[in-house]
């Protein structure tokens, strides 16, 4: 694996990310401290966060959700961990690192222009070494600490190839992604789409330059065009924005399941759900 990229996937569990969210809230009052305080005792997290001081909250009609927390596990939950963890079998199940969906989202890129703020040249961005909310990072973090094999976005357009050899695919936010890696991963007969919103934007990936540059997708080039792919499986809407994950359920497609809401805070609650990942 590249080398620069096995840092990054390294660097989401001991890291801080700081992203832009519209309705994010700082932590900055003793009032904002308490609320997050009692949210991580009612949801019963079952993994620790450890920058209780820097997280980012949105509160959507009395239901907050955390933003951008850093992990790491419970010693005397080892038991749980053993149960829906894949320690024994790494290399059954694949987790592919959103890279590139990190990148577009990254400031004075594809969101840029969507918003008018600037041209096209916005929408060829260089590899980010972050990682958000709208890259899944704490799905990434969870799915690392409980012994999934992970690799990026660059490896599969880089060996297409490499996905046959995982009995299942595990999507986070993949939602910007090169032909290649879209005819690699919906033609694996065994896919888990994790998050709403995977395999929207297609893209080209310049490995010399480092960069990604959008070709078809997100009302780009004409603004009647939705999907990038015209795939018939798009589940962007309305899931993408149900964070809360109330009811929350996975429903079967040609080739794997998809989940119906945005598992950033669940996928650090739900036991189900984690039993669930590992089990299909």
């Amino acid at each position: 694996m590249n080398k620069k990229l096995l840092l990054i996937i390294v660097a989401t569990i001991i890291i801080i990310i700081v992203i832009g969210y519209s309705g994010i809230k700082s932590l900055q009052t003793d009032e904002d401290n308490q609320k997050i305080i009692q949210l991580i005792e009612e949801q019963n997290f079952i993994f620790d966060i450890i920058n209780m001081d820097k997280l980012d909250y949105v509160d959507k009609n009395g239901l907050i959700t955390v933003l951008n927390p850093e992990f790491k596990l419970k010693p005397e939950l080892h038991a749980l961990y053993e149960e829906v963890g894949m320690y024994d079998n790494p290399h059954d199940s694949l987790v592919i690192f959103p890279v590139f969906t990190e990148s577009a989202y990254s400031d004075n890129g594809f969101y840029s222009y969507y918003k008018g703020e600037c041209g096209i040249e916005c929408l060829t961005v260089t590899l980010s070494d972050e990682l958000s909310y709208e890259s899944s990072g704490a799905g990434l973090q969870i799915l690392s600490l409980l012994g999934y094999h992970i690799i990026s976005d660059v490896e599969i357009v880089k060996n297409p190839e490499i996905i046959k050899q995982y009995n299942k695919v595990i999507l986070l936010h993949n939602e910007y992604v090169t032909q290649e890696e879209f005819d690699a991963i919906t033609n694996h007969p065994k896919v888990i789409y994790l998050y709403p919103n995977a395999l929207y934007g297609k893209i080209k990936f310049n490995e010399k330059e480092n960069t990604i540059t959008l070709i078809r997708g997100h009302g780009y080039p004409e603004s009647s065009i939705d999907n990038g792919f015209d795939w018939k499986f798009d589940n962007t809407r309305p899931y993408e924005f149900d964070n809360t994950c109330l009811n929350m359920k996975f429903f079967e497609i040609d080739n794997g399941y998809m989940l119906n809401c945005y598992p950033e805070q669940a996928i650090a609650t739900s036991k189900n759900l984690l039993k669930t990942i590992k089990e299909f």
